[in-house]
């Protein structure tokens, strides 16, 4: 277990719902923007059963909920987000799924994604996580490693392969599991400006109290106020990785 802050060049989260980056890792990504970082959000659904509005079609809602997305994005420093609009509350993890992020992660090359443990099913003793959860943690999985980086697999995306340095998973509701604390006592006040943002959701709930509250337990005994946890798995050491990104001097 460490509290190191580590900074990748270019990440990429990959969500199934507008508003998971912000419950879950929102604190982290503004750290990492805040040094300088580039980060990528994909949302494989638009939210669009996510407002119990049948007022509203499944389309407005989903007008609506990216919208509220990008804002959430934008307050943390985000601005390039892609929308798979895979539908809301039925997503599975198949091939195509899998290929469509592969085809992200080729085509943003980031150095770590972060996405959600696709073993999560029990979040504690009041929620079962979601599945659509499940199934676009998977396949971000699967996608990251081994499909990325094998060139010869889904040639026909006409990209380069690309090889993910570190896996950032999120498992909130099974502590152990977790090896790297990321102090985010200094951004916790964006991560809840961006939760925010998610007006349809939110409502007149203030999720404040509980945004600080998860943080607070999370950075309890670690020399911080507020932190957001992350199982870590590096795929690349930083030798190889050094390598990866100077092909020249590999050759030398």
């Amino acid at each position: 277990m460490t509290n190191q802050f580590y900074v990748p060049k270019r990440a990429m989260a990959i969500m199934a719902h507008p508003d998971d980056i912000e419950f879950g890792c929102a604190g982290t990504v503004a750290r990492w923007v805040q040094a300088g970082a580039e980060v990528c959000y994909v949302l494989v659904t638009s939210g669009d059963v996510g407002i119990a509005d049948l007022s509203l079609t499944r389309e407005q809602a989903a007008e609506i909920r990216e919208a509220e997305q990008r804002a959430a994005a934008a307050a943390v420093g985000v601005h390039e987000l892609v929308f798979l609009r895979e539908p809301d509350g039925m997503v599975e993890n198949t091939m195509a799924l899998r290929k469509q992020l592969v085809r992200e992660i080729r085509r943003y090359k980031p150095e770590a994604v972060i996405t959600t443990d696709p073993t999560l099913l029990w979040a504690g003793d009041g929620y079962i996580n979601h599945p659509d959860h499940r199934a676009v943690a998977a396949a971000a999985i699967d996608a990251i490693f081994p499909a990325a980086g094998q060139p010869h697999l889904f040639q026909d995306l006409g990209l380069e392969a690309h090889k993910v340095r570190k896996v950032f998973a999120m498992n909130w509701g099974d502590g152990g599991k977790e090896n790297i604390y990321v102090n985010i006592s200094d951004t916790i006040d964006l991560k809840i400006k961006a939760l925010k943002e998610h007006v349809s959701q939110v409502g007149q709930w203030d999720p404040e109290p509980m945004i600080r509250q998860w943080s607070a337990e999370a950075a309890k005994g670690k020399e911080m106020a507020h932190a957001e946890a992350f199982r870590v798995v590096t795929l690349v050491s930083d030798e190889d990785w050094e390598k990866l990104q100077n092909p020249a001097e590999k050759q030398a």
